[in-house]
C-alpha cells in the first residue's frame, strides 16, 4: 500500500514538464519560471510542508524494507552553478527525513589519491547502500564539466567519460537504484545577486569564494558544456531533469515531488513480522 497524497497543487508533473527530452536546449530554459505550478512562493511553501509525511513515511518504508534484503536505493544528483540552491535543497527537502536513512557526500576537487585513479573510482565508493537516499552535492559530471571548460583533460577523454557515465548509471539502476538527476539552472543575474548578498553579510562571509566570479566569467562555455551533457547522458533509465532556480521555493517543491515519484515508483513496504506477533504480545504483558 503506498502512503496516501497529500493534494497537490502542481498543474502538470515536473518528471514531465522538467525532463530532458529530444530537442531539449538549455537556452530555452527561463530561470524565474514555475513550469507545472501556477501558486505563488505562498503556495509553495505550504506544497513543501504539505509533502513532508509522504516523503518521511516513504524513505522509512524504503529503510526498513532493506533491513529485509530489498535492494531498492535512490540517488539524487544535484549539479550547478554556484548559488544556484544545492545546499537548501539538502537542508529543506532531503533533510526533512530522517538522516540514518540518508548518505550525501559533497564531491569536491580530487585528492592526489583519486587523481591516481580513475574518475569514477572516488564515486563508486558513495554509490548508495539499500534502503538510503543517497545525495551527490556536485558529482561524477564535474569530470565532463570543469574537466572541459577549465581543459583539465583531453578531449578524447572527456567524450570517453560519457560513455563511462552511461555504463555507470545503467549498472546502479540495474541494481536497484533509482536515479534522480538534477540541473538548478540559475539566471547569470540572480546569481550575482546572490553572491553581493553574501559579500554584504557578515554571517555569509563564509560562503563567498572569490573563484566564483572567475567561473561567472566562464559563463557560456558551462553552459555550452551543460548543454553536451544532456544531449550525451540524458537516458531512458536515468533521465535528467532541468530545474528553473531563480525561485528557491519553487526549486525545492520541483526537486521534492521528483523524490517522492522516484519513491512511489518503487512503492516500498513495510517488512512482516518474523515472529508470531500474539506470542510476543503475551510475553510482554507477562514480564
Amino acid at each position: 500500500m503506498s502512503a496516501s497524497k497529500h493534494a497537490s497543487t502542481w498543474t502538470a508533473p515536473p518528471r514531465d514538464t522538467l525532463r530532458v527530452g529530444e530537442g531539449f536546449r538549455l537556452a530555452d530554459v527561463d530561470p524565474a519560471s514555475t513550469p507545472g505550478f501556477d501558486g505563488d512562493k505562498q503556495q509553495g511553501v505550504h506544497e513543501l510542508a504539505a509533502g513532508v509525511p509522504e516523503l518521511s513515511e516513504l524513505q522509512e518504508r524504503l529503510f526498513a524494507a532493506s533491513t529485509q534484503g530489498a535492494p531498492d536505493s535512490v540517488l539524487l544528483v544535484l549539479q550547478a552553478m554556484d548559488t544556484a540552491g544545492k545546499g537548501g535543497i539538502v537542508k529543506h527537502v532531503v533533510g526533512s527525513v530522517d538522516p540514518q536513512g540518508v548518505h550525501h557526500h559533497a564531491f569536491k576537487k580530487p585528492t592526489e589519491e583519486e587523481r591516481a585513479h580513475d574518475f569514477l573510482w572516488r564515486i563508486e565508493s558513495q554509490v548508495p547502500m539499500p534502503g538510503q537516499i543517497g545525495v551527490f552535492d556536485r558529482s561524477h559530471y564535474e569530470d565532463v564539466l570543469i574537466g572541459r571548460v577549465r581543459q583539465l583533460a583531453e578531449p578524447a577523454e572527456i567524450e570517453r567519460r560519457y560513455g563511462a557515465i552511461n555504463d555507470f548509471e545503467a549498472r546502479l539502476v540495474a541494481g536497484g537504484t533509482r536515479i534522480v538527476k538534477v540541473m538548478l539552472q540559475i539566471s547569470s543575474d540572480e546569481q550575482r545577486a546572490r553572491l553581493a548578498e553574501r559579500l554584504e553579510r557578515p554571517d555569509k562571509h563564509w560562503k563567498y569564494n572569490p573563484g566564483d566570479v572567475d567561473e561567472r566569467e566562464l559563463w557560456p562555455a558551462y553552459q555550452e558544456a551543460y548543454q553536451t551533457v544532456f544531449e550525451r547522458t540524458s537516458t531512458d533509465v536515468a533521465p535528467w531533469f532541468v530545474v528553473p532556480a531563480d525561485r528557491k521555493w519553487y526549486a525545492r517543491i520541483a526537486v521534492q515531488r521528483l523524490l517522492l515519484d522516484a519513491l512511489e515508483d518503487i512503492d516500498p513496504q513495510w517488512p512482516e513480522a518474523d515472529y508470531d506477533i500474539a506470542v510476543e504480545q503475551a510475553r510482554l504483558a507477562a514480564s
